[in-house]
């Protein structure tokens, strides 16, 4: 997993509260390997595209500049609805490295901490802020810097954010959960070699 120490691309306004899973990456491409070079193109795909595959000109992942923000602001509840990992998979195909939003469910923040995608949790006041921003001004940048805790605007506003100890250590750091057991191997090894043998009752 690639480490989160800072990170600055364009926003990308989502402006859809309790935007669920099921919109992010609909159920009909669960079946579809996570590492099928097409992926990308499932991230919202029934709000992106109609029937017949053709762009819907007025999402707005589908205008320039958004095209290739890397960075989402959403409102309240993002991913809620069903657990799939997929969701995440379909943020990560896109090359997004944070999603900020005023909530977000829990078992989609699991999974985006367990894929590299930073969640930031914000005020819904100052996600509305960064979005009416990015709105009035496409293209505009936002610098996401995890040492710091800090979100900052194109215009040089700041907003502080708040993280796990635990969570910002794996972020950092780039360790999956495999990883975070791989660190204790030490203590492990330690353990297996001075516990009884029980092996003769």
């Amino acid at each position: 997993m690639e480490p989160f120490k800072s990170f600055k691309s364009m926003g990308l306004p989502i402006d859809i509260a309790n935007c669920d899973t099921d919109a992010i990456i609909p159920a009909r491409f669960l079946r579809i390997p996570l590492d099928d070079p097409g992926y990308d193109k499932y991230l919202f795909h029934d709000l992106r595209f109609n029937e017949d595959g053709s762009e819907k000109p007025d999402f707005i992942f589908n205008k320039e500049p958004y095209r290739d923000a890397k960075i989402v602001v959403a409102d309240v509840n993002w991913g809620c609805g069903s657990s799939r990992e997929h969701a995440v998979g379909a943020l990560v195909a896109n090359g997004i490295r944070a999603v900020i939003a005023p909530s977000i469910a829990d078992i989609h923040r699991s999974n985006c901490m367990k894929n590299g995608v930073l969640p930031v949790i914000l005020s819904r006041e100052e996600c509305d802020t960064l979005r009416a921003h990015m709105h009035e001004a496409p293209g505009a940048e936002i610098d996401v810097d995890l040492e710091t805790q800090t979100v900052t605007a194109l215009n040089g506003t700041t907003f502080k954010f708040e993280i796990a100890p635990f969570d910002k250590h794996r972020m950092l750091n780039g360790v999956d959960d495999i990883g975070m057991t791989m660190e204790c191997d030490d203590d492990i090894t330690a353990f297996e070699n001075d516990r009884p043998d029980y092996a003769w009752l």
